[in-house]
């Protein structure tokens, strides 16, 4: 029966670009919002969650950011376990509409002057909504890469973070062009949503591949699973949490390399428009370094890269920041953002074949969706209100380091553990 669907469908051999684009656009799309959103998380304070205090408005802010991340566990469990029943294409569909309205819901967002307290209620209400649709995204698109191939799954599984480093490109470049060409009270009253607006563009495109798409020849081969997170939590969960710990350093990362637009502005008082242009560089490295580490980790080994990465982050976080804040030039802001940017690369762009191979056919959407999710709202989520908050509290510029390298602490110790306990490259 596989070589007759084979011969009809050919998933995996019609067409490469049509798989990777399947399964890294969903992705592109999620980070895309996310970062639009931190990247004007200052002016998205003013307008929605005004208070006498910019510190405040700017907490509130990232804090309504952060509580969207507490319904993604939820999401994961629901999305994840149909990706497992219903198969990864079918959740990959219906994660990529309702993300699309989360963004549409947003370009269209009243403002506190204009609807008074429901304005952030709304905002949050978008981002509760986008937070569930795209917790099952990245385990079933993952799934679905790393299912097309027996030989390149590090290769394949990476452009899950080749969709995160375009959408770094794409929302850098507005943020670079808006605040540049457009006067503060343009930005404010209408430019802001120009972006949102583009995002809504990347769903029906979306969409329209995916549709295109057949499934993952390792599912169909499989067949469908009876009940996954029975499964994941009665026989899998030391799994699970060791999947859990091998995020925490992907993602306390890029929300930190998320947060220096903003740090650029509120602690080295540069202009608005330095740190897009230092993210924009470090959303191409990005994008071009995942798929280039995916491939090597296929035949060097994830683990051994992983924990290397994870050293570096530790030892070189700290005098970076103290470089930065020594340097607060856009070269200074440039450099910082390109070294974390290359580490992030690494790292994440070996990550999600490292978490598939944790997980056999029958959990692998769940597990990775549910991992995923519950280490990026309490890591990732949350981070640059940590480091906004750390940064007040220590009345240190070079706080935001301490995360990092606490962060990437606790990933390796897990990467020590799964060395020892699984043999996964």
């Amino acid at each position: 029966m596989s070589s007759i669907a084979m011969a009809h469908g050919a998933p995996r051999q019609a067409s490469t670009f049509k798989i990777l684009a399947a399964a890294s656009i969903g992705n592109a799309l999620e980070w895309y919002d996310i970062l639009v959103y931190g990247y004007f998380a200052v002016t998205i304070s003013k307008l929605f969650f005004p208070t006498a205090d910019p510190t405040t408005a700017l907490l509130l802010t990232f804090g309504t950011f952060g509580v969207s991340y507490l319904v993604r566990p939820l999401g994961a469990l629901v999305l994840g376990a149909y990706g497992d029943k219903a198969g990864r294409r079918a959740a990959m569909l219906l994660s990529i509409v309702v993300m699309t309205i989360g963004t549409g819901l947003m370009a269209i967002m009243p403002t506190y002057a204009s609807i008074g307290i429901a304005a952030p209620i709304f905002v949050l209400l978008a981002r509760l909504l986008q937070g569930f649709a795209v917790a099952g995204e990245f385990g079933s698109a993952t799934a679905f890469l790393v299912e097309h191939s027996k030989t390149r799954k590090g290769y394949f599984a990476s452009f899950q973070w080749f969709g995160q480093g375009l959408a770094a490109v794409l929302a850098s470049f507005f943020g670079v062009i808006l605040t540049a060409w457009l006067t503060t009270d343009q930005l404010n009253s209408w430019g802001w949503r120009i972006p949102f607006f583009f995002g809504m563009l990347i769903g029906p495109i979306g969409l329209y591949i995916r549709k295109h798409a057949g499934e993952s020849p390792e599912f169909r081969d499989k067949g469908p699973a009876t009940a996954p997170v029975r499964e994941l939590f009665t026989l899998q969960w030391d799994r699970l949490l060791m999947c859990i710990g091998t995020v925490v350093l992907s993602t306390s990362s890029n929300y930190i390399i998320l947060y220096m637009p903003t740090y650029a502005i509120q602690q080295l008082h540069l202009p608005q428009t330095l740190g897009f242009i230092a993210t924009l560089i470090g959303g191409i490295l990005l994008t071009v370094g995942a798929p280039f580490f995916g491939h090597l980790s296929d035949s060097v080994g994830r683990l051994r890269m992983m924990v290397a990465v994870s050293l570096l982050f530790a030892v070189s976080a700290y005098p970076a920041f103290v470089l930065l804040v020594a340097n607060p030039s856009l070269a200074g802001i440039v450099g910082i953002v390109c070294w974390l940017s290359l580490l992030k690369a690494a790292y994440s762009g070996t990550l999600p074949a490292l978490m598939a191979e944790l997980f056999p056919t029958a959990t692998r959407s769940t597990g990775i969706a549910l991992s995923y999710n519950v280490s990026v709202p309490i890591f990732g989520g949350f981070a640059p209100l940590i480091a906004a908050w750390l940064v007040a509290v220590t009345a240190s510029p070079l706080a935001p380091s301490y995360y990092l390298i606490a962060t990437s602490i606790i990933s390796l110790i897990v990467l020590a553990i799964i060395s020892a306990r699984v043999k996964t490259s």
